[in-house]
């Protein structure tokens, strides 16, 4: 076990008077022992090994940029997902000591729950709760299950993530600003309740800082705010731009990347953003919706997410202010045109892209 994580694991569990048990069955490399029972985050290997068939290629449920992600179900039956670092991955040491730091600190119903970690030689495992219905862009961008989601569901999933990033920025006794909020973060539990995950790239903040610069731009294209993708500024705003973009994907069904508009070629924000200007909205809400949906919500979803991807930080609302405008049926100011809009014509490229053309030499993307 790596000597920063294993004492970051036991301050958290001192500052919380659990006792730290040792365990015959859980060694390192360097046969020190540590605990692996139910009141240590610290899991056996052969244990979690046993639990995934040895990482059967049947029991893998994704990939992201941390790595594979497995299914797994431990000797009293519970039901676990395994994060294992790859060694191809962008992501290492840091990162990994970074989200077990972070989301044991945290703890809120819209989060996902990390059970517990392991370390075997280069091995670096994380163990969170069994998400049954996986991650949103499962269902969104599915053709079949899309159909899943009506929008009574798709509405409680906004309504949850937003609260959960409430809790991060403003609610927990940590300021986090998450960095990589998209569709493939957000975890579904089996009543579709939605919880952010994936904390590796996550920033903690100082209780009166409000932004901070990086030279290392981490994250995904597509949901990066313009500031932080060319700039490496980092604040709330840059969540919030990600939740805009995030939102406006779950009204449309849509991707946000390049695709057809009259003798144009937009992005997903720069389509809603026309719909909105000629009063053509409902040309972005995603057909399998039917008569399931609220038109009112709907309309009020999108008016939120076109706030939320201003260009300017200034103009985005907080996200306790997105989470009043989602929860009353106030008045809500008109926004202003979007970030990255600028569109281009058929002729100029058939090259599909992401949200934007940046050519940055520090960016991480995933």
């Amino acid at each position: 076990m790596h000597f920063c994580l294993l004492k970051l694991l036991k301050h958290f569990y001192k500052q919380r008077g659990i006792r730290w048990r040792i365990s015959q069955s859980c060694k390192s490399a360097n046969n020190k022992e540590y605990g692996t029972d139910l009141d240590s985050p610290l899991f056996d290997f052969n244990m979690i090994k046993a639990a995934t068939n040895k990482f059967a290629t049947e029991n893998k449920l994704g990939e992201g940029g941390f790595g594979p992600v497995y299914k797994g179900r431990l000797p009293d039956g519970q039901e676990i997902a395994v994060k294992k670092l790859s060694r191809g991955s962008g992501q290492g040491l840091k990162e990994f000591e970074n989200e077990v730091e972070l989301i044991l600190k945290l703890q809120h119903r819209n989060l996902v729950k990390l059970l517990g970690c392991c370390t075997h030689g280069e091995e670096k495992l994380l163990i969170y709760e069994f998400m049954p219905n996986k991650s949103l862009d499962d269902f969104l961008f599915d053709a079949m299950n899309k159909r899943i989601l009506d929008w009574e569901k798709r509405y409680s999933i906004v309504e949850g993530i937003a609260r959960g990033l409430l809790y991060l920025h403003r609610d927990s006794r940590l300021k986090i600003i998450h960095r990589d909020l998209k569709a493939s973060n957000i975890l579904l539990d089996e009543k579709f309740n939605p919880k952010i995950s994936d904390f590796g790239m996550a920033r903690m903040f100082g209780g009166d800082q409000i932004q901070a610069t990086t030279n290392r731009v981490v994250g995904t294209i597509g949901y990066m705010s313009p500031e932080y993708a060319v700039e490496g500024k980092i604040s709330e705003k840059s969540d919030v731009f990600s939740f805009g973009v995030l939102l406006l994907e779950i009204v449309s069904g849509k991707r946000n990347s390049y695709f057809v508009d009259g003798d144009q070629a937009l992005n997903l924000l720069g389509y809603a953003w026309t719909l909105w200007k000629e009063n053509r909205v409902e040309e972005l809400i995603e057909p399998s919706l039917g008569n399931s949906l609220s038109y009112s919500e709907v309309l009020k979803c999108i008016q939120v997410g076109l706030l939320c991807v201003q260009e300017n930080p200034t103009d985005r609302p907080t996200i306790s202010l997105v989470v009043s405008m989602l929860s009353s049926n106030a008045n809500l100011p008109s926004p202003k045109q979007a970030a990255f809009f600028g569109g281009r014509s058929l002729e100029e490229s058939n090259e599909a892209c992401s949200i934007n053309y940046l050519s940055y030499t520090n960016l991480d993307c995933r």
